[in-house]
């Protein structure tokens, strides 16, 4: 295999785990190339982005590579992040977020696979909106990161404990993922109100 395939497999891989990351072993494991020419290839490829101004930057924490944008546009991604025009949830958020709620911890692979799309982006938008976070890493290969719900989402809903939850059996039927899941954040609005109410 050619360096600039490889070189463009690996930043695929990369972009694809998200912020989980892969060590040198792991991308050598699924290339089936070596680690040292794996080391290389990661090395040039964090000059090209460097050299070429990219937007993101391949970056090494705790032992495993990762995509990451650039600490310089740190001002426009908080921008975008609390933009009026993005301050409701997004169905594939709200989705994701159900799918927390009822299954927690649950990793991003477990998600998607309920969901059948790919859900980093929904997850990365619930974590920025204090809405899910980190609880934990799964015993599997590569560690998964574990998601649950935050206290924010208890208090936003008026829930005491997740026990308060409507009963997911209403929620079985998954031909219809998107209404049902419209329904399921009815009812907690529902309660919220209720809650809003008892409080004033």
């Amino acid at each position: 295999m050619d360096s600039q395939k490889l070189k463009s497999i690996i930043e695929g891989l990369l972009f694809l785990v998200g912020d989980e990351g892969l060590t040198v072993k792991q991308i050598a494991e699924v290339v089936e190339q070596r680690p040292e020419l794996v080391e290389d290839v990661i090395e040039d490829l964090k000059h090209e982005f460097e050299r070429s101004g990219r937007g993101l930057q391949v970056v090494k924490i705790a032992g495993a590579y990762q995509l990451t944008t650039i600490p310089d546009h740190a001002a426009y991604y908080e921008r975008l992040a609390y933009s009026p025009s993005r301050s409701s949830l997004s169905q594939a958020a709200l989705e994701t977020l159900a799918i927390v709620a009822y299954k927690q911890p649950i990793t991003r692979v477990d998600i998607e696979e309920i969901r059948g799309v790919k859900s980093e982006r929904a997850i990365q938008t619930l974590v920025q909106k204090d809405l899910i976070e980190e609880v934990g890493r799964a015993d599997a290969i590569g560690r998964p990161i574990l998601y649950g719900t935050t206290k924010s989402f208890m208090d936003y809903f008026g829930l005491a404990s997740l026990n308060d939850l409507p009963e997911i059996s209403l929620f079985e039927n998954t031909d219809n993922l998107e209404e049902e899941t419209q329904l399921l954040f009815n009812k907690l609005e529902d309660q919220q109100l209720t809650f809003d109410d008892v409080e004033s």
